[in-house]
């Protein structure tokens, strides 16, 4: 019999379906002084999502060094990085294995690909999550071959089994879902991918900014509680003991390093120079109150599915 992709992460314990709380640590990059988050040094910072509760860090493009930092400071390892070609998805997959990640999630694509194209990545997640056994998780993100919504939804038409990690507000700012009043509307079209949501990028945008404070005006994170509450609806489904779904921060700042610009906590001059360096809010605090949000959303879809 052939080995089928892995659906959902399991502990191996007998728990009920939780949430896990993860993080990515692009959340802890470039923190001002000011953050909660601030430590002189990497090896405190991993000490301090210990101490907070953190189960696991995922990692851009790990090294074997990065992984057993993690480890070393008591959090599992999960890795993410992009894949262009199918060939690219064993081999990411393969390495990642070997630095004992749990998870892997995958930038697919570059958003130019043909549907055959297409296919050829999609085939090539699902037989290398199988033949690894590994859980294999598709982003949802510009730029990639999930940017379109309708090719997306077309592509899950044509492979049931893959599984996404969401990181919504590259669809919620990307593709305006508020546009004419219609979210819910729209939103509600999405719902082959919220059922095989697996992992979470924890961020919410407006449609103007890829990347909020929580306390920004506007409608958005009621929005994004709607479809958290919808992917985790679809988590629980057919959830067992042991099995989770990785929850992770993933609130970026405005540049790494010198020259790596990304443009997503985009600080305001009016804030110039106070703690937070003119950033919008403190992200690590943000990343503890997603968690606290994630949460009743969670207990919210576990009701709904005890009623239904």
């Amino acid at each position: 019999m052939n080995p089928s992709p892995i659906d959902r992460c399991n502990d191996g314990s007998q728990q009920p379906p939780r949430l896990r709380r993860d993080i990515n640590l692009g959340t802890m990059a470039e923190l001002p002084r000011g953050s909660t988050g601030w430590r002189a040094s990497h090896a405190e910072q991993l000490a301090l999502l210990k101490v907070d509760g953190h189960e696991a860090v995922q990692i851009w493009q790990p090294t074997a060094a990065a992984a057993q930092a993690a480890r070393d400071a008591g959090l599992a390892v999960t890795g993410i990085c992009r894949a262009l070609t199918p060939p690219d998805v064993d081999a990411i997959v393969r390495e990642q294995c070997d630095f004992g990640c749990e998870i892997t999630t995958l930038h697919v694509g570059n958003s130019f690909e043909t549907d055959a194209e297409m296919d050829a990545l999609a085939a090539a997640v699902l037989e290398t999550s199988a033949r690894h056994g590994h859980p294999v998780y598709i982003e949802t993100h510009r730029g990639t071959m999930t940017q379109d919504l309708r090719r997306t939804l077309d592509l899950v038409a044509r492979f049931p089994a893959l599984r996404f990690n969401a990181d919504l507000s590259h669809w919620y700012t990307g593709h305006e879902l508020t546009y004419g009043g219609e979210f819910y509307d729209r939103a509600a079209r999405l719902q082959p991918v919220f059922e095989r949501v697996r992992f979470l990028h924890a961020r919410v945008g407006n449609p103007g900014c890829i990347q909020t404070g929580l306390d920004d005006p506007g409608d958005y994170l009621g929005h994004f509680r709607w479809m958290w509450q919808r992917c985790f609806e679809g988590f629980l489904r057919g959830a067992g003991p042991g099995d989770y779904l990785s929850f992770n921060a993933e609130l970026l700042p405005q540049k790494m390093g010198a020259d790596f610009w990304l443009h997503y906590a985009q600080p305001r001059p009016d804030l110039a120079g106070d703690a937070l360096n003119g950033e919008p809010s403190d992200r690590y605090a943000d990343a503890a109150r997603l968690w606290r949000i994630a949460n009743e959303c969670f207990e919210a879809a576990r009701s709904r599915l005890a009623t239904a």
